[in-house]
């Protein structure tokens, strides 16, 4: 695996080998990796001859400065797990490298509604630093394919929107979410719950599974929300920021799920002071 710290030392490289001829693919991370960021290296290198991982902690979609302190680091861990993984290239920049002009000079995008709702709520900002690093490090990767986990949906929606406002030509690809056996959605954050909140946290996956085999049981997507609340409501040491039911491209909430088109739940919630989200299309 070859490790590169800046763009001058990757530049060159990339050239190379789209020159010859090779698909680049491109998994951006923010490190402590686990299996859900293993299984998008692993669905890049079945499409891609270059899959190019970065590891960046971004400073710029943290709200809380305690919460990006917090933030594990484990980057021998991680290069352990890519080169395990037979992963091509690790990005590792600075936050210089990222920003060399500092902060202060980030994009204000026009991300619309997508900005507005479910996470950009609880956590305004957020998705403005989501769109200029990826911009960022797209430009600098200049990948073919991006490769994204489903768990961050909203993010997805958020990164098509800056790919479209930077008339981008790489195409997305989203990978399903990996669980753990419990049904816990992989996260880096999963790793600071105590083994007593990482079991009652499997509620969560069990909540939105119920959700979308018994929707057609209740009389309203209302209906369908609150017991969605009440579930995870009986999680111990939990606050429920949302539980909503969206159009699957909009984000609108909807009143009613058609066959055919894709209606997503997603939900965030406070489990022993943890932020952990998940979602799952209803009607797939």
């Amino acid at each position: 695996m070859y490790l590169f710290k800046s763009e001058k030392q990757l530049t060159p490289f990339i050239q190379k080998e789209k020159t010859a001829g090779k698909k680049i693919g491109f998994v951006p991370t923010m490190g402590a990796l686990h299996r859900g960021h293993i299984s998008l290296i692993e669905k890049a290198k079945a499409e891609c001859a270059i899959v190019v991982c970065s590891i960046f902690v971004n400073p710029t979609q943290f709200n809380n400065t305690k919460d990006l302190e917090k933030y594990p680091r484990p980057i021998e861990h991680d290069m352990e797990m890519l080169l395990k993984a037979d992963c091509t290239v690790l990005y590792l920049p600075s936050t210089d490298e990222i920003y060399p002009e500092g902060q202060p000079e980030l994009k204000n995008y026009d991300l619309g509604y997508y900005d507005k709702v479910l996470e950009a709520a609880f956590r305004p900002g957020h998705f403005q630093g989501v769109a200029n690093v990826v911009y960022r490090l797209l430009k600098k990767v200049n990948p073919a394919v991006l490769f994204l986990g489903q768990k961050d949906y909203q993010q997805i929606q958020i990164i098509r929107k800056m790919m479209e406002l930077e008339n981008l030509p790489t195409k997305i690809e989203v990978c399903e979410i990996v669980r753990e056996a419990s049904g816990l959605a992989m996260s880096s954050r999963n790793v600071r719950l105590s083994e007593e909140a990482w079991n009652h946290a499997a509620m969560i996956s069990q909540t939105l599974f119920f959700l979308k085999e018994y929707r057609n049981q209740f009389s309203s997507i209302k209906a369908l929300r609150e017991e969605g609340i009440k579930r995870l409501k009986t999680i111990p040491d939990s606050i429920v920021e949302y539980v909503e039911v969206c159009d699957g491209e909009t984000l609108r909430p909807t009143e009613i799920i058609i066959e055919g088109k894709p209606a997503v739940a997603l939900v965030a919630i406070w489990v022993d002071g943890v932020r952990l989200i998940d979602n799952l299309i209803l009607n797939d």
